[in-house]
């Protein structure tokens, strides 16, 4: 339990060293290859002993986190690894989408997937002149999945007002939101324009998302 406690702090180191790495802030570009996965074993490991009270929830999370760990890696190479990574991270957000279905089914309430697919559907919009015609449709699959994935936390979220799970799943929530803020922010620097500080935008809403996701679900029992 002692080495558990540790496993936040290092996750924070391992993720700034990642981004000052890749934002080329005075570290080997290369360290942030090392640093990048490395940083999202971390969480996986401190997600590994939660939700010992959801169990099938806590699969599919650790699950999601696991392909999720894959599409680190191959977004490594942005433009060989990036439909690899996609397929990646659309796994994880469909075992995501199957977690938050364990307190609620899918779309109940309605409104947060009327919500996110109207930011979808804008993003998408601002982007598509940008967006080579053999990558379409695979953003086009990729971004409604993600929307649905947030708008599940979400919806879990509401049917929780009131009940023990409420602050969990607010977390996952905005766990959520984030990860739509982030992959966002992808989307405009490969297809629109360049962003400054990319690695520090882009990495940091991911981690916090997935990190908010790994609290979602309860503490290990000491």
């Amino acid at each position: 339990m002692r080495n558990y406690r540790l496993l936040p702090l290092l996750t924070l180191i391992s993720a700034l060293l990642a981004i000052v790495a890749l934002d080329g802030l005075g570290l080997p570009r290369e360290m942030g290859f090392i640093a990048k996965p490395l940083t999202t074993v971390l969480i996986i490991l401190f997600a590994w002993p939660r939700g010992e009270d959801t169990p099938v929830m806590a699969r599919r999370i650790r699950f999601g986190l696991l392909f999720s760990l894959g599409g680190d890696v191959f977004l490594l190479w942005p433009e060989q690894g990036f439909l690899p990574g996609l397929l990646s991270f659309l796994l994880a957000h469909l075992c995501y989408i199957a977690a938050f279905c364990v307190p609620t089914r899918l779309a109940r309430p309605l409104w947060p997937l009327l919500m996110f697919a109207a930011i979808a559907v804008m993003v998408l919009l601002k982007l598509w002149p940008g967006i080579a015609g053999d990558l379409r449709a695979p953003v086009v699959i990729y971004v409604a999945c993600l929307a649905t994935m947030a708008a599940q936390a979400w919806a879990w979220w509401r049917s929780a007002m009131g009940t023990a799970a409420e602050a969990r799943a607010r977390l996952a929530a905005w766990g959520g939101t984030l990860f739509m803020f982030s992959d966002a922010l992808i989307a405009i620097n490969k297809f629109a324009v360049p962003l400054p500080y990319a690695a520090l935008l882009v990495l940091s809403s991911y981690w916090l998302a997935q990190s908010f996701f790994t609290l979602s679900l309860e503490a290990p029992r000491r």
